[in-house]
């Protein structure tokens, strides 16, 4: 099974057999992939930042952790950031294109 997410950090694709291994590495810009901001319970609304119950307190979210409910998000959190922005500048552009 190929695992896919996109760095929190620099956004680039990145892929895994298997699973995601708390000392690998983004190769673009070297940050821990492993960790709370890209994992698919990281939420900045919920109770301690995550959306799973049974997680333990992780207090440096972009830190590599050994968290057990670590799962990684489809697209990753900055995957969907990538695609909000990308939607809004085309929104801006569209608004002021030369007619």
């Amino acid at each position: 099974m190929e695992i896919h997410l996109f760095c929190h950090a620099c956004g680039k694709e990145i892929t895994f057999r298997d699973r995601v291994y708390r000392q690998e590495t983004c190769a673009r810009c070297g940050r821990p992939v492993h960790c709370c901001k890209n994992c698919r319970f990281y939420d900045t609304g919920a109770h301690q930042q995550c959306r799973e119950p049974q997680a333990e307190w992780v207090n440096d979210k972009e830190a590599a952790n050994f968290c057990d409910e670590f799962f990684p998000a489809a697209g990753g959190a900055s995957g969907a950031r990538l695609e909000r922005e990308a939607a809004a500048r085309k929104k801006l552009d569209e608004l002021f294109k030369k007619r």
